[in-house]
């Protein structure tokens, strides 16, 4: 059987690092790096807020290379579009015959779309391994396996800012209210994984404080312990 290369686009948050353990739990793929997007002046991974420092300990203990997109700050699409080609190429560039990219999304025909077309038109194939899994019973079963996280962003229309720095256990998928959906795809929330069987070691972190940006976002600060 002849495998597949992949590269993994990786956000540090929970969707991304279960796709990690999904795919290697397979014998026709192997992921052979992530791509993650940053934030110009904030070095943080644009949604979540993850440090980029913690971004990288996520890699180390995964075991794999990080290719990183840079962005501006609050830069268009068409920036967007234009980093991620550079990301590809230097992926590529780095894996010989890499076109293969993995994303984490769960349901949103939009995005898939888009994605699809934009990969297309850069010459890449894109794979959505967790796409169209039950949201509920996924989060149980990511919580099961011994991921472990924590609530990074929390967008404040959508659900309480209190959220914002909770751990994503069972505890607090009891509490959300029943319009939010589990696993936060509609954006309702952002994680950061710090332990789970794609993890050869836990990463060690601390809280800082909360913020509320674009008097919407609240960003609970995470900080290598």
């Amino acid at each position: 059987m002849t495998r597949i290369s992949l590269l993994l686009s990786w956000s540090g948050g929970k969707d991304a690092a279960w796709t990690l353990h999904t795919l290697r739990r397979r014998d026709d793929v192997e992921v052979v790096g992530l791509l993650t997007t940053f934030t110009e002046g904030y070095d943080r991974v644009a949604m979540q807020g993850i440090r980029r420092e913690l971004l990288h300990a996520q890699a180390r203990a995964a075991g794999l290379a990080v290719i990183e997109a840079w962005m501006p700050q609050r830069s268009d699409n068409a920036v967007y579009e234009a980093a991620f080609a550079r990301a590809l190429q230097a992926a590529a560039a780095r894996w010989p015959g890499l076109a293969d990219i993995a994303f984490g999304d769960l349901f949103l025909a939009d995005i898939r779309a888009y994605r699809d077309a934009l990969c297309a038109r850069l010459g890449w194939r894109a794979h959505y391994p967790l796409f169209g899994a039950d949201t509920a019973r996924l989060a149980r079963e990511m919580i099961a396996a011994g991921l472990q996280a924590h609530l990074t962003c929390v967008d404040t229309q959508q659900l309480d800012a209190g959220f914002a720095g909770r751990a994503f256990d069972a505890a607090l998928l009891d509490a959300l209210p029943p319009a939010c959906d589990p696993c936060g795809e509609n954006g309702e929330f952002h994680t950061l994984v710090t332990a789970g069987p794609m993890f050869a070691a836990p990463l060690n972190v601390r809280r800082g404080e909360t913020v509320l940006r674009d008097g919407r976002f609240a960003y609970a600060d995470f900080l290598p312990g």
